[in-house]
């Protein structure tokens, strides 16, 4: 399909804004507060602020992570202006990565540190706190990855098994179409007629 500029900004603008709501909650509600289990010890929102990427990685270093937000949106803006036809999953794709890249990049630029609520466990293993926009963009790399390896820019042409295509007159590379003698004998008009 034809890729929409509509989809991709509105998806986007939708992660943005869930990722914003949900954080501006997580602040209000969760700062300075105990966990909240949501299922048991399996799902928990309790309130955490990173400083480093996605997933609390290389916290508490200066390095301005900010850029790998940014770096992120301008290839998804290239990948999507470079490909004039794009199918719904890899337009999602697209939309979802730079959702959760803008996302981020909002409170690195606002207050240099993301606001993570999301913490899932496990026995006694205990996965990363994250939030909407790590989903975004977690999501939107596995929907991409699928999507380009799996998905072909055309159709398949169809060749017979000499090698040739098909034409529209059901012949190879159109040699029946109308041209030349016709094969085979029909009655009374093929090589074994009599001669005057």
């Amino acid at each position: 399909m034809k890729r929409s500029p509509g989809l991709l900004l509105g998806v986007a603008a939708a992660c943005v804004a869930l990722d914003q709501w949900t954080k501006h909650w997580a602040s209000t509600v969760l700062a300075f507060s105990p966990s909240v289990h949501i299922l048991d010890d399996l799902v928990r929102l309790t309130y955490t602020r990173n400083s480093g990427i996605a997933f609390g990685l290389f916290a508490g270093h200066s390095f301005p992570f900010y850029i790998f937000s940014i770096v992120a949106a301008l290839a998804v803006c290239g990948l999507f202006l470079r490909h004039e036809r794009l199918s719904l999953p890899r337009q999602l794709s697209l939309a979802l990565i730079l959702g959760g890249a803008v996302g981020n990049l909002i409170d690195r630029v606002a207050t240099g540190e993301v606001v993570d609520f999301i913490l899932l466990s496990w026995g006694h293993h205990e996965f990363p706190v994250f939030n909407v926009a790590d989903m975004a963009v977690t999501c939107g790399v596995l929907l991409f990855a699928l999507a380009w390896t799996q998905e072909h820019d055309g159709p398949p042409v169809a060749e017979s098994p000499e090698g040739g295509t098909h034409g529209q007159e059901g012949g190879v590379d159109g040699a029946d179409a109308g041209s030349g003698p016709a094969r085979g004998s029909l009655a009374g008009e093929g090589a074994d007629r009599p001669l005057p």
